[in-house]
């Protein structure tokens, strides 16, 4: 799950971590009021979205030469401007893709007087099952041309979470940033409280880009990314109270509700699976055979006859689909119970497009008898290859 900036500012501030003055606002009105809360004279407006990028994004209904989604503001009347400029209308990130994403909310904070700039970020390594803290002294939004032509200027120190954070870890940060004297001091504090704050909410990811050095010698996170595992939440209702649902894609929120695991994809032919592994197996032997699949769907391997229903009725909610392949091994979900679904689902949205099945495992034959006699048109596979091949078949037929 992912937060606005502004949710996790307020977040790091709770470990005492330095960030600037600011608030959040859904209305011109709620920035100029914000805007009055702060010393000024100088505001920075932030577009909040679930995406990066936000400082060299356009929106695209204002023209080529209007600003992007992070803006300074030299007086209130700019950031009375700023955000009617900014408040429904779609910026456009290297992040979100073409489409963009509406902004519905800013952040409005004090200007802040930077002398340099840093990057520094935490994440799970799956590699080695220990936590990655990532130091770079070129922070700023250049970071992945950074990471792309000058790797050498990024430094990773590992931390075992069995042992957790020690003193070396802060030391190594600080090295990495070139920080000496007091901020190197700082620096170290700094790393260790974002680390108690990574474990303490079973963050996946905490980026801060930029981390700034002030021209009166203070550490600011001057803007910050998280997320967080979802299979944590129920841990941290406060952090799971701050999700929101616009930002999300509509589908994969229903699909969230029946505790499925489903994301939209590109291409047209839909795919119903149970098992991670199984479900990317699919999607590749899908392209290997000319077509692109139009979302990863696995259902679990406990699924019952509702959410498969529920399952079918997501997919076919999205007009780029013009074929499904269902591909399950039953081994915890029977066979049958995947058909029993696939034929109700079926009929209640009055399925019109091709329908390809395969099934192996517990009760297949129960599954197979159940789809013969369903009376609808729906075509039996023996095996993977099999089944991509006539899925693509069937939607190039009916094109």
């Amino acid at each position: 799950m992912n937060i606005h900036e502004y949710q996790a500012k307020e977040l790091l501030a709770k470990y005492g971590i330095g960030i600037p003055a600011g608030h959040a606002a859904t209305t011109v009105e709620e920035a100029v009021e914000a805007a009055g809360k702060l010393p000024g004279p100088l505001y920075v407006v932030k577009a909040q979205i679930h995406a990066g990028g936000r400082g060299k994004g356009k929106f695209a209904e204002l023209g080529p030469d209007a600003k992007g989604g992070v803006r300074l503001a030299h007086s209130v009347d700019d950031v009375r401007s700023d955000a009617g400029e900014m408040l429904g209308n779609t910026l456009v990130t290297i992040q979100t893709g073409d489409e963009g994403k509406q902004v519905n909310r800013l952040y409005v904070t004090d200007g802040v007087d930077i002398e340099s700039e840093y990057y520094l970020a935490m994440l799970v390594d799956r590699a080695s099952g220990q936590v990655a803290m990532v130091a770079s002294t070129e922070g700023g939004m250049d970071i992945e041309d950074v990471a792309h032509n000058t790797p050498e200027k990024i430094t990773t120190i590992t931390i075992d979470p069995a042992q957790g954070f020690m003193p070396h870890h802060g030391r190594a940060v600080a090295f990495a940033l070139e920080l000496d004297g007091a901020l190197n001091k700082a620096c170290q504090k700094l790393a260790k409280q974002l680390y108690t704050a990574f474990m303490d909410l079973d963050c996946e990811m905490l980026e801060i880009n930029p981390l700034v050095e002030t021209k009166d010698g203070q550490l600011l996170v001057l803007d910050t990314k998280m997320s967080f595992d979802g299979n944590a939440l129920y841990r941290h209702p406060d952090v799971e109270a701050l999700r929101d649902e616009t930002e999300e894609d509509p589908a994969e929120v229903e699909a969230s509700e029946y505790d499925l695991a489903y994301i939209k994809l590109d291409g047209n032919i839909g795919c119903m699976v149970n098992g991670a592994g199984l479900a990317m197996a699919t999607m590749d032997i899908i392209k290997l055979n000319g077509a692109f699949p139009a979302n990863f769907l696995d259902v679990g391997g406990g699924a019952t006859t509702e959410k498969v229903t529920a399952a079918f009725k997501i997919i076919l909610k999205d007009p780029a689909v013009e074929g499904i392949l269902v591909n399950i091994f039953g081994g915890i979900m029977k066979c049958d119970i995947i058909a029993q679904g696939i034929v109700e689902a079926a009929k209640e949205v009055n399925l019109s497009v091709p329908l390809v099945v395969r099934l192996e495992g517990t009760n297949v034959q129960k599954g197979k008898d159940i789809l013969a006699n369903s009376g609808l048109p729906i075509v039996a596979a023996d095996d993977l290859g099999d089944a991509a091949k006539k899925i693509v078949a069937e939607v190039k037929q009916a094109a």
